[in-house]
């Protein structure tokens, strides 16, 4: 049976976020990377090759990642199989996306809890993105 690694990511909406992150620099001592995010950095025991990262990134308001207009945040969980964990998802008959994403950052793909909750599942690069 696959099964969450980890986090990955929080990720919600807000009225300003440029301001609201820039509060949370000021205040808690978060520091964005070149793409704006805050990334929190850490080692999994279990797969030392594997660099983690959990992104914590504030979205407009009106922003459709995070699904229907109602859900404030959206996790992103992290995966070894992707593939495998969507399909596993599928044949419980969840609410999946038929698409998925693959960039530099690993392979994206998203689902749909019982109660309307969007959640993103993550299968990072084998190689780790600096």
């Amino acid at each position: 049976m696959e099964r969450v690694r980890g986090v990955g990511g929080v990720f919600f909406r807000c009225e300003n976020p440029a301001a609201l992150q820039g509060w949370y620099v000021e205040h808690l001592g978060l520091e964005p990377d070149d793409d704006g995010y805050i990334q929190f950095r850490w080692q999994d025991g279990e797969t030392p090759e594997r660099p983690g990262r959990t992104i914590w990134a504030p979205f407009p308001a009106d922003t459709t990642y995070l699904g229907s207009p109602g859900a404030p945040f959206m996790i992103n969980y992290r995966v070894d199989n992707l593939d495998r964990m969507l399909d596993q998802l599928r044949a419980a008959g969840c609410p999946v996306d038929d698409r998925t994403e693959t960039s530099e950052f690993g392979r994206f793909g998203w689902a749909t809890d019982p109660e309307g909750n969007r959640f993103e599942l993550w299968e990072p690069p084998i190689e780790p993105v600096s």
